[in-house]
């Protein structure tokens, strides 16, 4: 399978870049940076420190749309619908990791998932889809005696918060507590709150330093409390998850799936 990378230079695109070197099943078909980049013409392999690939990094998505099957794309809203207009277009499939979409947007997105296959998770690694299984069993037997506040950290460059696994965990907490997150969810507590209510599901945000992504979601009542929580050390687990859901796409009809779809989870 030949697979694009979007964002190449990025941390995620180099770790990207890497993962693909090292698998069995796929191959590195293109490598794209925004126009007006020093590091178009340069081979992608040199770029992201692990030796010639023979892939040139180019500028536009149209100009190696021949070249791949399949593109991963971990970038920002608008670009990566822009990606997913052509690859419906072009009957591309498309892994879509970006994190920050509105919910106008992710109807875009799920239009364009009518041409062609496409995955879209908030995150790829699959440990962080088993602990939205292990989150959703938790709730729906811990109910409404029990607090829940979802706490996350990133790194000082992150852009969007509350993070996408953290907004993902709050929808999987809110649907098994048959509440509706939009109506239930606090983000950050500052000054004279009052109380707390019994069904509020809060979230805390913390970016410093270079965190990878920590999340952790606790269930609190009178006498105790319990944690459920994910650390990434490594940005590999998400190219890797990345990966996998490429290479299970392969031979999926048209349509919109999700990491749950990939680890057979539902």
């Amino acid at each position: 399978m030949r697979v694009a990378i979007i964002g190449a230079s990025g941390r995620m695109g180099r770790t990207l870049i890497t993962a693909v070197s090292e698998s069995e099943n796929c191959t590195l078909g293109a490598a794209i940076e925004k126009e007006g980049s020093s590091l178009i013409g340069a081979d992608a392999g040199e770029m992201a420190g692990i030796g010639k690939l023979g892939v040139t990094i180019v500028d536009s998505l149209a100009a190696c749309i021949g070249d791949f099957d399949v593109l991963i794309d971990f970038t920002m809203p608008q670009l990566t619908l822009k990606n997913a207009e052509l690859c419906a277009a072009h009957q591309k499939t498309m892994v879509v990791g970006t994190t920050g979409l509105t919910d106008d947007e992710k109807a875009v997105l799920y239009g364009f998932a009518k041409q062609t296959p496409i995955m879209f998770s908030a995150n790829m690694s699959v440990g962080v889809n088993l602990t939205l299984k292990l989150l959703a069993t938790a709730a729906s037997i811990l109910g409404d005696d029990y607090d829940v506040e979802v706490i996350e950290a990133h790194h000082r460059h992150k852009v969007d918060s509350p993070s996408g696994t953290a907004l993902a965990m709050g929808e999987v907490l809110a649907k098994a507590l048959n509440r509706d997150l939009k109506e239930c969810a606090v983000y950050g507590r500052e000054g004279q709150t009052g109380a707390r209510t019994r069904k509020e599901i809060g979230f805390e945000t913390i970016r410093a330093g270079d965190v990878v992504g920590e999340h952790s979601v606790w269930f609190a009542t009178e006498g105790e409390r319990i944690e459920i929580a994910h650390k990434a050390s490594s940005r590999m687990t998400f190219a890797k998850g990345a990966l996998r859901a490429a290479y299970w796409l392969a031979d999926k009809e048209a349509g919109l799936y999700d990491m749950q779809d990939v680890l057979g989870l539902k």
